[in-house]
């Protein structure tokens, strides 16, 4: 592969492209009267992609709603399939997915069009995905709407924008380089998945199901080493109605873990220019398992130290993040650490409390939100702490090959971010 300056980017109005065939059809998913409603969902039938299901470039199905067959057949319009390009254009702009071929069909949202190939040897999916993607393109299409009311670019304003339009060999190539880097993004996402869920496995048999506890009180063996099961009991006995290891403890939060609230600096002490220390003031930013950077803080008041559990305590409360460096939090996030210095045992304890946390969701008050009296209060079950402690010996090493992934993870994303907008100006070409 040769990066090489060629000549100046051609480009095309979608209108155009629509005229000439390139394009089949841009459509959004504007189902008048008979707009799907949360009484009509469904737990398997046709997808209904919303905003939220576009993250990372990619289609997300994993938590979207769905909708029957005969609800479905009360739409006219909506209906994306297979290598459409997706592209948000109200509320949120920008983001951008192809569909995948899981599902024969999916229903859009009015807040989504889609766009749909007409000639594809003539414009390459995953090259319009990219260009859509492209700094130009999201400028344009994030200036472009009428600044008074709510972020909305319609069918009419979309297709009068430009994209980028070289012959489709160059696109092939571009789609290549770039998909490469998205590819290794996504296997690490998914090698990430499976690390985690081996370790949250781990963390439910020991200290939700006491596996362990119960094979010794049946006489079973526990599939562990002998130094390592030597560590629990034979017995699980009855503390305060809750069934608990023999010798182990039911306490409030507070005993066991320390619990530092954020407090938000003066807002004029906020940037985006990388002036003070990373700023998070509750989980906007919060990723798979580490936030991304975004704003910093030149008067930081409270931290949360590298390693640390950051728990959002503000609507919603319970979303879970790790602290990547020393960073200072805002009033819409904890820092959290077993006093141990247990960094995953914390991060897997947290994880479990999901239901507790949904509880301060549901109290009545229009926001949810846990004070600091709240979250220390919480009771957990006190296992010993050499047990804390194999566990951490144990699991530490699978987080820390979490974390060198989502570091790749990242090197790779800067370096696709790097070369989009030279690759879509022209400014570079690529010769494969």
């Amino acid at each position: 592969m040769n990066l090489i300056t060629r000549s100046k980017m051609r480009y095309k109005k979608i209108i155009d492209l629509l005229h000439e065939g390139v394009l089949l059809e841009v459509q959004d998913g504007n189902h008048g009267e008979n707009h799907p409603k949360s009484t009509d969902y469904v737990p398997d039938g046709i997808p209904f992609v919303m905003i939220k299901d576009i993250t990372n470039n990619r289609l997300d199905l994993e938590h979207c709603h769905f909708i029957s067959n005969e609800q479905a057949k009360k739409l006219r319009i909506g209906f994306s399939k297979p290598g459409d390009v997706l592209l948000t254009h109200k509320a949120v702009l920008g983001r951008t997915a192809i569909v995948p071929n899981d599902y024969s069909s999916v229903i859009i949202t009015p807040q989504i069009t889609y766009y749909r190939i007409g000639d594809s040897k003539k414009l390459d999916p995953l090259f319009l995905k990219y260009a859509f993607l492209s700094p130009k393109f999201q400028e344009t299409i994030d200036s472009g709407y009428d600044q008074s009311t709510r972020k909305y670019v319609s069918i009419t304003a979309q297709k009068e924008l430009e994209v980028p339009y070289p012959p489709i060999e160059e696109q092939y190539n571009i789609s290549k380089i770039l998909g490469s880097l998205d590819d290794k993004i996504e296997l690490n996402r998914q090698m990430n998945e499976t690390l985690e869920a081996m370790a949250r496995a781990i963390f439910q048999s020991w200290f939700v199901d006491f596996d362990p506890v119960r094979a010794k009180s049946e006489g079973r063996d526990s599939g562990l080493p002998r130094e390592i099961a030597a560590l629990f009991p034979y017995e699980i006995v009855e503390v305060d109605g809750r069934e608990v290891p023999k010798g182990w403890e039911v306490k409030p939060l507070s005993d066991s873990f320390d619990v530092r609230m954020g407090q938000s600096p003066p807002g004029t002490t906020y940037n985006e220019n990388g002036d003070g220390i990373s700023f998070f003031q509750g989980r906007t930013d919060f990723g798979f398992r580490y936030p991304s950077v975004r704003v910093y803080c030149t008067a930081p008041t409270r931290f949360a130290e590298a390693g640390d559990t950051m728990v959002s305590v503000r609507a919603p409360v319970g979303d879970i993040n790790l602290a990547p460096e020393k960073c200072c939090i805002g009033r819409g996030v904890a820092a959290v650490r077993h006093k141990t210095g247990s960094r995953s045992f914390t991060y897997y304890q947290m994880l479990s409390f999901k239901d507790i946390f949904a509880l301060f969701e549901s109290e009545g008050t229009v926001f949810g939100s846990i004070a600091k009296t709240g979250f220390n209060s919480i009771e957990c079950i006190t296992p010993p702490d050499e047990i804390v402690k194999k566990f951490e010996e144990i699991v530490f090493p699978i987080d820390q090959k979490i974390e060198n992934n989502e570091q790749q993870s990242f090197s790779l994303a800067q370096i696709r971010d790097a070369l989009l907008p030279k690759l879509m100006s022209g400014e570079l070409k690529i010769k494969i």
